[in-house]
């Protein structure tokens, strides 16, 4: 699981994609994220899939890759859909066993919920695959820099994001290993019920946390050590510049939301106009 974990790690080929600006990158994604809050339908979603799909060519990134960040929050997404699926409120009933009541409009609100988390995953892994971490520190800086008028820490808070998003793939590689060492020695998790799980899941957090406090002490000290002092008369040696493929991509994702507003508005007009046929 931790291997198929892809939120925090960069691909680096070249493509149209990666040559985008990272601040188009950032609120690009963030506009597709409230699209696909904005989907109702099976229609609307299969729309988005085709989009990501799309973006996916074009980065040159498999689309395998996407698939597996979505793998490896299978639980979450079992877990949201086993919930949204028993515990929401319904008139038209579909089972009743006992306490269990599910409804058509439960199986609905797990359904929406359980896509909406798998795309707001894939959108999300697709732009840090497309996107180093200096250059989404840089974009998350400048698009923070207004605040900096009102003393809002903008660059320790971009350095701080971008540093957690880099410690991902790396503390994953660090967990594979620890519990590698530790079923070497015998240690078992994998059998028992969750609660042995749990518990033989603490051989593994202790060397863990330990691992990253310590990564995190050696990290602040190469930082003062080579005198970093923030953003403060800072400069960098590529200025970010928003170019003619990003106003493209933006056009993009404009007409993908058009898309979803239309699909929103002609699937329930429709669906009306056959129940009147019919009836």
């Amino acid at each position: 699981m931790m291997k198929n974990i892809t939120l925090g790690q960069y691909y680096p080929v070249d493509s149209w994609v990666h040559r985008l600006d990272p601040r188009t990158k950032i609120l690009l994604t963030i506009a597709m994220i409230v699209a696909v809050f904005m989907v109702h339908s099976l229609v609307g979603y299969a729309i988005v899939l085709g989009f990501i799909y799309l973006s996916a060519r074009m980065s040159k990134i498999p689309f395998r890759m996407l698939v597996k960040g979505v793998k490896a929050l299978r639980f979450i997404l079992i877990l949201t859909f086993l919930m949204n699926l028993f515990f929401s409120s319904g008139e038209t009933l579909l089972v009743e066993w006992g306490v269990i009541r599910i409804t058509q409009e439960g199986l609905s609100q797990a359904i929406h919920y359980s896509l909406r988390l798998v795309f707001l995953v894939m959108g999300t892994s697709l732009m840090t695959l497309t996107t180093s971490p200096i250059a989404l520190s840089d974009g998350i800086e400048l698009l923070l820099s207004p605040l900096k008028k009102i003393h809002f820490p903008a660059h320790e808070l971009a350095m701080m994001m971008s540093i957690a998003l880099r410690f991902i793939p790396t503390l994953m590689e660090e967990a594979d290993k620890i519990m590698k060492a530790q079923m070497a020695r015998g240690a078992d998790f994998e059998s028992g019920n969750l609660l042995a799980r749990a518990k033989a899941m603490v051989p593994l957090l202790v060397p863990l946390f330990v691992s990253a406090f310590r990564r995190a002490g050696d990290l602040a000290m190469a930082m003062e050590s080579r005198c970093y002092h923030g953003g403060e008369n800072r400069t960098r040696l590529r200025v970010l510049r928003i170019t003619r493929n990003d106003w493209i991509a933006a056009a993009c994702v404009a007409a993908l939301i058009a898309l979803i507003v239309l699909e929103g508005w002609a699937v329930p007009v429709v669906t009306a106009a056959v129940k009147g046929l019919i009836a």
